[in-house]
């Protein structure tokens, strides 16, 4: 910072010390010779009428040029991944395809998904704003066991409003959906000390994982995926202790870095096995309440899959972030 704060005076200082260079008058006939030494054109001097208006030409055009070159190129880089990553998923995960989807089932897939996009939108707004009011600092200087038990008390309570209130009660319903979205984002909201770059390619990829992984469990075949929930339980707790055991047992730095990289890797996998699962659930419900068996709920549905979505976000950005460090 103070780099930056006395730079720009710097600079200033040797660009006078070299254009305008001065002597230090040891003698008046040392002075008077030269100056008249200074003002003595050369043959490399300009003519008279343009010596005014001497300027200084840089490359500033071309290192802009440059950088916005490389910028796209990072950028076809990236969606040419997520492209990829599209076609990988669909090509390993999904080779036996069903039939299209019913109507019944469309729909409630779709406003499944607005619930999801609507809930990550006011959870982004709401981080955004306790970050500039200053929640963000205070949850970092907090006690972490005060922060991860309010934080677990309050996520999971308003969850499990939103999971048992009717969808007949749509007032109580929609606050306790959006008392889980203000915890998510007083939680998230420490995230934007990270450099934007960082955030902004963390929800890309985040976008082209769980789309892909959606669109392989909405085409494959009825119930392809849903044995996976208790083995995704079971990874879930795993993740959740690795990520635990550092702030309880005295690790060294071998378990250190077992125990980070279960939680980030291990999790990435786990959570986009839950975004499988989740949306084959939110199909196989889609013809349960069409039939009558289950009340129609596509809020319930959607906070599972805000969870997965904010939970590969997050490992993403503690990936980048590992990346970037390494780099420097």
């Amino acid at each position: 910072m103070l780099s930056l704060v006395f730079k720009p005076a710097f600079s200033r200082s040797v660009r006078q010390a070299v254009l305008r260079p001065r002597v230090q008058p040891f003698s008046s006939t040392r002075f008077g010779t030269l100056n008249v030494v200074q003002k003595r054109p050369t043959i490399l001097s300009p003519p008279a009428p343009f010596r005014p208006f001497r300027t200084i030409i840089t490359d500033a055009q071309t290192v802009t040029h440059t950088s916005s070159q490389v910028a796209w190129k990072k950028f076809a880089i990236t969606a040419a991944a997520v492209a990829g990553t599209v076609v990988v998923a669909e090509g390993f995960l999904n080779r036996d395809t069903r039939d299209s989807l019913t109507p019944a089932e469309q729909s409630y897939l779709h406003d499944s998904f607005k619930y999801t996009g609507g809930g990550l939108v006011l959870t982004a707004l709401a981080a955004r704003s306790m970050f500039r009011s200053g929640v963000a600092f205070r949850v970092m200087s907090a006690n972490p066991w005060l922060v991860l038990g309010v934080s677990l008390v309050g996520s999971i309570g308003s969850m499990m409003g939103v999971y048992y209130t009717p969808p007949e009660r749509t007032v109580q319903k929609h606050l306790f959906w959006l008392g889980f979205n203000a915890c998510q984002a007083a939680t998230l909201s420490p995230l934007f000390f990270i450099s934007p770059a960082i955030l902004s390619r963390a929800a890309l990829y985040t976008c082209g994982v769980v789309g892909s992984l959606s669109y392989v469990g909405a085409t494959a075949k009825n119930d392809k995926y849903l044995y996976m929930g208790g083995p995704l339980l079971a990874g879930v707790t795993v993740v959740a202790l690795s990520s635990l055991a550092p702030m309880a047992l005295p690790l060294g730095m071998r378990g250190l870095a077992v125990a980070e990289s279960i939680s980030l890797y291990g999790g990435l996998a786990v959570f986009g096995g839950f975004v499988l699962y989740d949306t084959q659930k939110i199909l196989q419900h889609a013809r349960m309440a069409e039939m009558g068996a289950i009340p129609r709920d596509p809020m319930k549905e959607a906070i599972a899959l805000e969870l997965d979505m904010i939970n590969i976000f997050v490992r993403l950005v503690q990936i980048l972030m590992m990346r970037s460090n390494n780099r420097k």
